[in-house]
Order: structure tokens, then C-alpha cells, then sequence
């Protein structure tokens, strides 16, 4: 590695001029430019055919070419298809519409008296309300299980299975932490979950 020696007091070191600079990077892009620039196409033949259009059109700029129309090469028939249903790379297939839905059926008549009246079905019954106790919890009275419940207005009602609570449901089976319960009449039988002590 070479160090080079500091200039002597009297002498400094001479920098090349800004304006030689700028005038030299000018030259150097303009020099770039010029190599990259595409080269001018011919007038008269764009540059995006093929050589031998290119060519052919040159030719028949020249007056070479014959430029007479045949008619009659055009009444030829086309050539017999090579095979039974025609080719034709212009027409795209187009899938032919779904059937339409089937009819529904006219409705019944509406009258009693009229030919074929369809009753109708009779509505469903009412749903069964709830069974508005609740299951406070149980008790041993012996070897058999008393449930405590409420309803909310005054004292609690005691029943072990198969009695009835207020008159109007039937303790079906007592759980540990719920009971089965149905109305009197045997309808809407309810498992009811254990509220509270």
C-alpha cells in the first residue's frame, strides 16, 4: 500500500473545475442514451411483424408482386369435415336452459260441498302450561322421602310420591336434586330442578 507524501507548504493539489465535471456527466448520459435508443424502423413496415411480412411488403412496394384478384380460387367449396358434427372455433357452446319447475298443484276447493273438499286437519291443542311450583328440597320422614315445595304465596306443601300438591299435581318420582311431577290427570309430566333450601 502506497501512502502518498503530503504536498510541500508552497504547493496544493489542483482540483478539476464543477463546470468540467458537470460538462463531462452530461456527455457520459448522453453517451448512455444514444446505446440504449432503439434503433429507427424502416417507414412503410412496422416493427412488430414478422420479417417475412416485412419482406413481402418491401416486395410488393417494388411493383415484383402480382397483384391481379382471383374470384374465382374463392368459389371453391370448403373442404368435406373430418369428422360428423362441424368444428367451428368461433362459437362458443351455450348449455341450453334448465326446464322450467313443475306446476304446483291447484289448491282444494274451499267449500264443503264442492268435489274433492279436503278437511282441514283440526288445529293442534293447546300447549300444557308449566307446573308453577317450586322444588325447595327433601326430607326423610322414616325410610320414605318427603319433597318441600312453594308457591310463592304462603306456606310450603309437603309430598312424597304418588300424592297430590295443592289438589292439582302429582309427585311422579323424587330425585336427589330434582322431581318428576304431572297434573292430576296424568298430562304434562315436568321434571322440576331443585331452587333452594
Amino acid at each position: 500500500m502506497q501512502v502518498s507524501e503530503p504536498a510541500p507548504p508552497g504547493k496544493q493539489a489542483r482540483r478539476p473545475s464543477p463546470f468540467l465535471l458537470v460538462l463531462l456527466g452530461i456527455v457520459g448520459v448522453g453517451a448512455l442514451m444514444y446505446a440504449m435508443w432503439p434503433a429507427a424502423s424502416p417507414k412503410g413496415a412496422p416493427s412488430n411483424q414478422p420479417r417475412e411480412q416485412r419482406k413481402a411488403a418491401a416486395q410488393g412496394t417494388k411493383g415484383t408482386g402480382d397483384l391481379s384478384v382471383r374470384l374465382d380460387e374463392l368459389k371453391q367449396p370448403p373442404p368435406a369435415p373430418t369428422s360428423e358434427t362441424p368444428r367451428n372455433p368461433f362459437r362458443f357452446y351455450v348449455k341450453p336452459p334448465p326446464p322450467p319447475p313443475p306446476r304446483p298443484a291447484p289448491p282444494p276447493p274451499l267449500n264443503p260441498g264442492d268435489q274433492g273438499y279436503v278437511a282441514p286437519p283440526p288445529p293442534p291443542p293447546p300447549p300444557i302450561p308449566p307446573i308453577p311450583l317450586k322444588f325447595m328440597g327433601t326430607l326423610e320422614q322414616g325410610n320414605k322421602k318427603v319433597a318441600i315445595f312453594s308457591d310463592g304465596r304462603g306456606l310450603p306443601q309437603y309430598a312424597s310420591e304418588g300424592q297430590l300438591v295443592l289438589g292439582q299435581y302429582r309427585v311422579v318420582k323424587i330425585q336427589v336434586e330434582s322431581v318428576v311431577m304431572e297434573y292430576a290427570d296424568g298430562r304434562g309430566r315436568q321434571t322440576i330442578p331443585m331452587r333452594g333450601q
